[in-house]
């Protein structure tokens, strides 16, 4: 979740930030980590790689929209998200990411049910699900994460959502969701 900044907002994240991510099992995020590794170095590492559903702040209060989030992840259901080969969001931004096959669906619709309530998408292009790969590198590196991305697979059930806070300049969970859970009460 690198800054955020539309509809006025600041374009670095600030108190009111918040984020709701897909994270990944783990050994398919050190199997990507690892691959990002060559293509940024260590650098790469300082966001392990997830699935965005929204990077932006809350509209009123953080914690009504906190409340929203949560009661978004109670009424969703579990799913399977099929990542499949790479795409690019050049020219526009220099992005080499994975596809979100199987999912996107599910994945676009929490991303409208999040910011139908207290919550403001600021990024500056429309939401697209993507898992992304390497971000403004040089262009041998981009088109390397594109070439040694292309035939990957892989599959993974999504059972929860995390909602993150911008706490002492850094990116922090605050909890993990699960989808589902208004079923479970």
């Amino acid at each position: 979740m690198p800054g955020i900044g539309q509809s006025g907002g600041s374009p670095a994240p600030h108190a009111d930030s918040l984020g709701v991510i897909i994270s990944l099992p783990a050994d398919l995020a050190a199997e990507l980590s690892a691959r990002r590794d060559r293509f940024a170095g260590p650098d790469a590492a300082v966001v392990p790689p997830h699935i965005t559903l929204v990077s932006g702040r809350a509209t009123d209060s953080w914690e009504e929209a906190a409340e929203h989030v949560r009661k978004v992840a109670a009424a969703g259901e579990p799913f399977t998200i099929s990542l499949r080969g790479t795409g690019t969001f050049e020219p526009l931004s220099p992005v080499v990411y994975l596809n979100v096959e199987d999912g996107a669906e599910t994945c676009s619709h929490l991303h409208q049910e999040l910011v139908a309530g207290p919550v403001e998408h600021l990024l500056e292009y429309d939401f697209h699900p993507h898992l992304t790969m390497a971000h403004n590198l040089d262009p041998e590196s981009m088109e390397l994460a594109k070439a040694d991305m292309a035939g990957f697979e892989a599959d993974f059930e999504v059972t929860s959502i995390g909602l993150f806070d911008y706490l002492a300049d850094a990116w922090a969970l605050r909890e993990e969701l699960e989808l589902g859970g208004a079923r479970e009460q």
